[in-house]
């Protein structure tokens, strides 16, 4: 019999119980315990100010001041021997922290380690561009700047790469809606047919899970077939359904021979 509990107000105690899964967060390490980071720390805070480092799952993860970005991975790059910068970013964090995380992540290939470097930035001020030091970056800063706004000071060619150059917005802005907003369901029409056409084409449909009941140009309608192209607004006929009568194995059919003894 199952053991019974006592049930004395039960909405009083708290949801949460043992039996749910929590994972587990992941362990930091002091950076003292790897002698190759700690180097690689020493020569960082012998030029500019270091808020906080650790090691997490095997990298080294610094943080510092934006304003000292290039300082820093300069340093990096010359004294330390991380050759590569495989990617950087941002995360929107503004509705959290009121800033943004922008992150680099760097290589060591002679020692071969990892290491990210981030800062904290509010939104409407800028980094320093890290082109003169890595090629990679020319991309990546522009696309940081195409899908969060954050533009980085002395790049040689810093414009939208991915959003057309007269986009209203930051796509990846988690304030940024889904499908777009009110601007994106209009451009193309815009573009291609000027705005006195809004009325007569209709915004743009930029949820593609939406289906049109009508729409005999792209969804087959199982039953319901009609001529490509087909207007059925007045209605469409009922197309039987015909199943293939052809039975290509029997498996009630018993084959073969069947062993009256097993050896």
């Amino acid at each position: 019999m199952r053991k019974y509990t006592p049930k004395d107000n039960v909405q009083g105690k708290a949801y949460y119980t043992d039996r749910y899964h929590v994972v587990p967060s992941v362990p930091t390490f002091d950076v003292a315990t790897d002698e190759v980071f700690s180097k690689h720390l020493a020569a960082i805070e012998a030029v500019v100010e270091v808020k906080s480092a650790k090691i997490m799952l095997g990298q080294m993860i610094v943080e510092i001041n934006h304003e000292d970005n290039f300082k820093a991975i300069e340093t990096l790059k010359n004294e330390c021997d991380y050759a590569i910068l495989s990617e950087m970013s941002a995360v929107d964090y503004l509705a959290k922290d009121g800033n943004f995380e922008v992150f680099y992540q760097l290589h060591n290939l002679k020692d071969v380690k990892r290491m990210r470097l981030v800062m904290r930035i509010e939104q409407g001020l800028a980094v320093e561009s890290v082109v003169p030091l890595y090629k990679s970056a020319n991309f990546a800063e522009r696309e940081m700047f195409d899908m969060f706004g954050i533009v980085s000071n002395n790049h040689p060619f810093m414009k939208r790469i991915l959003m057309p150059d007269d986009w209203e917005g930051y796509p990846l802005l988690k304030t940024y809606p889904l499908h777009g907003d009110e601007f994106a369901s209009w451009y193309e029409v815009d573009k291609i047919f000027g705005k006195d056409a809004r009325e007569a084409i209709g915004p743009e449909i930029r949820d593609q899970a939406q289906i049109d009941r009508y729409d005999t140009k792209r969804f087959s309608r199982v039953g319901y077939e009609v001529p490509f192209g087909a207007d059925i607004s007045e209605g469409e006929t009922e197309t039987p359904i015909e199943y293939s009568k052809t039975l290509l194995v029997d498996y009630t059919k018993k084959s073969g021979k069947q062993l009256d003894k097993r050896k």
